[in-house]
């Protein structure tokens, strides 16, 4: 097992102060956000100190009817083989719906959404990760993830269900202790009976990250400090074993780094007072100034250092591959048990993000909630990859994507998102001021090519376009 000691989430945003922070052993990129080609220069500046950099996927959707995307895979195992990393991770999670399997159109999530806990749904997930096991050139592990909605009719608890995917497919496991926070929470799931169900010796590392509670829901947002009721979970956890490894995630609303040192210092605090209190954690907790005293716990003066070390990079007791160990055979799944998954799928995700009726069985208020976060999320999503439209759209981006998104699942990617969502405000003459009007225009010519469009609406807002840019005349 990889030995990766103190880690954060690696961002742009925070790039220089990660290279600041002391005690940092590796960081988590999203795989993503990554070129092989044109490695940030920051980026690989660690790495060529000894920092390790762990690739982590959010689009393949493991847990999707539909078999993994052979494209999909083979980017992740290109941006783990550009950044030599000792493992690869991803979500036990479907991110898709719709297509071949129901005969419908494809829709996208734009976020991560809970698998059922069903023998069907265990099958699936366990052939999805056999085929992405066996094209990744470096051991998997996957997530559980957060959730604001449950599934009807589940068969397994969370524990159950991570345990026997371990079983048969030998795959590791990343334990989020916020998510199972937010399980508890959402859901009333206990952390400590997940934890006491899990086999904890298949754990490749752990999340922590912060959140926030709102009309009695966890909403998971990654742009909270964490709070000490996550660090109760990890607590249990390092209770049970010394994870391999703990990193802390951030994706907005980043802090100063002070801030973020002194979280990584309570995680460490945690980290060494727990059953491995006299490994890794306890001497990180030194190098990076977290209060230790002999045995693991707090003391009252803590030796720190003047910059991060330069450790080198741990060396990985794991094969290339990962292994099996399962005694279970490897079955094909029937097509008629991956049919009824998709329609499950499907009419959940058709619920939430194509104004469908909610399927029997589930709670209608946390689809409305789970709805509106996803289209917030889908907003947060397109505000980055097309920073100038709520530059451009002010104090009414949210309100218009709200209303563009109510009924348009997404069907192309963020990016062809962000095109559609312009071409819908401009059929449609709008925005009202007509600069606002004329740069989206420009914006949107400059991105669409000569012939963007060539169905009755492209028609339309050629018209459209040719009005805002002569003034409307």
């Amino acid at each position: 097992m990889v030995r990766l000691g103190t880690g954060i989430g690696w961002r742009p945003e925070i790039a220089d102060d990660i290279a600041r922070l002391p005690g940092i052993d590796w960081v988590e990129v999203v795989a993503e956000n990554i070129c092989p080609d044109h490695v940030p220069d920051a980026l690989r500046r660690l790495r060529e100190r000894g920092t390790a950099v762990v690739p982590h996927g959010v689009s393949l959707g493991l847990g999707g009817a539909e078999r993994p995307d052979p494209g999909r895979l083979r980017a992740l195992a290109e941006r783990a083989e550009a950044l030599g990393s000792p493992l690869i991770t991803e979500h036990i999670a479907f991110v898709r719906a719709g297509g071949p399997l129901t005969a419908s159109p494809a829709m996208e999530a734009g976020h991560l959404l809970p698998v059922p806990r069903t023998r069907d749904a265990l099958d699936v997930l366990c052939e999805n990760v056999r085929i992405a096991q066996d094209a990744l050139p470096v051991p998997l592990a996957v997530e559980n993830i957060a959730a604001l909605i449950s599934w009807p009719g589940e068969e397994m608890t969370e524990g159950q269900f991570l345990a026997e995917l371990v079983e048969r497919t030998g795959v590791r496991l990343l334990i989020d202790v916020a998510n199972l926070h937010t399980n508890h929470v959402n859901r009333g799931e206990d952390p400590a009976k997940a934890l006491d169900e899990l086999p904890t010796s298949a754990i490749a590392y752990v999340h922590v990250a912060g959140g926030v509670e709102r009309d009695g829901v966890w909403h998971d947002s990654h742009a909270h400090p964490v709070t000490q009721p996550v660090l109760d979970v990890l607590a249990e956890l390092c209770a049970r074993t010394a994870p391999p490894g703990v990193l802390l995630e951030r994706d907005e609303d980043f802090p100063a780094a002070g801030e973020l040192a002194g979280e990584l210092d309570a995680i460490r605090a945690v980290t060494a007072a727990g059953a491995g209190g006299e490994g890794w954690a306890a001497e990180a907790s030194v190098r990076a100034g977290a209060p230790v005293r002999a045995g693991g716990g707090a003391a009252e003066t803590s030796v720190r250092t003047s910059a991060a070390p330069e450790a080198p990079m741990r060396e990985s007791a794991v094969p290339e591959a990962s292994v099996r160990t399962s005694a279970v055979p490897d079955a094909p799944v029937p097509d008629a048990v991956r049919e009824r998954l998709a329609l499950a799928q499907t009419a959940l995700l058709s619920a939430l993000v194509g104004g469908t009726p909610p399927p029997e069985g589930f709670d209608r208020r946390r689809l409305r909630v789970q709805s509106t976060a996803l289209t917030a999320k889908r907003a947060s999503v397109i505000a980055k990859v097309a920073p100038e439209l709520p530059e451009i759209l002010g104090t009414g981006y949210r309100p218009a994507f709200a209303r563009y998104a109510d009924g348009r699942p997404m069907t192309g990617g963020y990016r062809r998102d962000a095109m559609s969502f312009a071409e819908h405000l401009l059929a449609d003459g709008r925005p009202d001021d007509a600069a606002a009007r004329r740069r989206l225009t420009l914006w949107w010519q400059e991105r669409s090519g000569p012939a963007p469009l060539a169905s009755h609406p492209a028609a339309r807002l050629a018209r459209r376009v040719r009005l805002a840019l002569s003034g409307g005349r």
